[in-house]
C-alpha cells in the first residue's frame, strides 16, 4: 500500500487524530494512539466502513472512523490488529505489550472490615457488583472517548493503578484505581463529554459512586464522593461539576479513587491525561 493511501486508512490527513503510539515499546508504524503498555487504553482512526480486529474481535468504528480498545493489566503477549478498509486489503499489525513492574503497597492495622467484609453484607456486595457491571455495559454510540481527558481533581497521588495491595498482611486483588488525595467536599470535574450510567449515594465499598459513559464501552468510575450532582442519564460536557470529595464506603480519608474501562477491562486512567504538575 502507497503511503496517500495508508494516510487515507489510518485517518492521517489534515484534521486527523496523529495515530503514532507513544510510550513504552511504542512501534514505528501503529494505526493506535497510546502507549503499548498493560493497562492502556488505545484508540485509533481509520476510514468509515473499515473493519477492524483486535485478537479476532471486530471492534466498533464510528461514522468518523474511531475506534478504541483496552489492555489487560497483566498481558503480556502481543495483540494482533487488523484493520481492512472498505475494497481494500487488510493490513495486519503486531502491538508488542511493554510488561509493568508494579508497586507493593503495604497497609497494617486496618478495622477488620476494611480487609474481609462481615458475611451478613455479601448480598449488598453481591448487588452493588451487579449495578456496577450493568452501568460498564453500555456501548453508547458517542465519541467522546476520542477526545482529549483531564484530571477530574488534582491532589496528591497516594495510591497507583495496578499495584499489589497487602492489607494487614494479607495480599488482596490489585489496585486498579488512581487515589487522588484532596480535601473533602473539593469538586469533581467531568474529564471528558459523558451520559451518567450510576450515581448511587452508598455502596458498600466505594460508597458514593458516579460512573461516566463515554462511548464505546468506555467508562471513568469515581468512588467515595461525600456528595452526587448528577443523575443517571444525564449527559454531562467536559468540566461539569460531578459531586464533591468524600471518604465515604470503606475509605480511610478523604480522596477521589479514579477508574477507568473499557467493558469489563479495568484499565489505567492515569494514562490518558498529562503527568500531574
Amino acid at each position: 500500500m502507497s503511503m496517500l493511501d495508508r494516510r487515507q486508512v489510518f485517518g492521517l490527513g489534515a484534521g486527523g487524530l496523529a495515530l503514532v503510539a507513544m510510550g513504552p515499546a511504542a512501534a514505528a508504524d501503529t494505526p493506535v494512539q497510546g502507549p503499548l503498555t498493560q493497562g492502556a487504553l488505545l484508540r485509533g482512526q481509520t476510514v468509515p466502513g473499515a473493519v477492524v480486529l483486535a485478537d479476532g474481535r471486530r471492534l466498533r468504528v464510528s461514522g468518523n472512523g474511531h475506534y478504541v480498545f483496552g489492555v489487560a493489566w497483566d498481558r503480556k503477549t502481543p495483540i494482533r490488529l487488523s484493520v481492512q478498509a472498505p475494497g481494500a486489503q487488510a493490513e495486519s499489525f503486531s502491538l508488542p505489550i511493554a510488561i509493568r513492574e508494579y508497586r507493593v503497597q503495604r497497609i497494617n492495622q486496618l478495622p477488620g472490615k476494611f480487609v474481609t467484609p462481615d458475611k451478613s453484607v455479601a448480598a449488598r456486595i453481591k448487588r452493588d457488583n451487579q449495578l456496577i457491571g450493568a452501568a460498564r455495559a453500555h456501548d453508547t454510540n458517542e465519541e467522546w472517548f476520542a477526545g482529549e481527558f483531564a484530571w477530574p481533581v488534582r491532589g496528591t497521588i497516594t495510591g497507583v493503578y495496578g499495584s499489589r495491595r497487602i492489607l494487614n498482611g494479607e495480599e488482596r486483588q490489585p489496585h486498579y484505581g488512581i487515589d487522588v488525595a484532596a480535601a473533602e467536599g473539593t469538586p469533581l470535574l467531568a474529564p471528558q463529554g459523558a451520559i451518567v450510567r450510576m450515581a448511587e449515594k452508598d455502596l458498600y465499598y466505594t460508597g458514593g459512586t458516579v460512573i461516566l459513559d463515554h462511548g464505546f464501552g468506555v467508562s471513568t468510575s469515581y468512588l467515595h464522593l461525600s456528595r452526587l450532582d448528577v443523575a443517571v442519564g444525564q449527559t454531562l460536557a467536559k468540566g461539569d461539576l460531578i459531586g464533591l470529595v468524600g471518604k465515604t464506603g470503606r475509605a480511610t480519608g478523604p480522596h477521589l479513587c479514579w477508574r477507568l474501562n473499557w467493558f469489563k477491562e479495568r484499565l489505567d486512567a492515569s494514562l490518558i491525561v498529562p503527568k500531574m504538575a
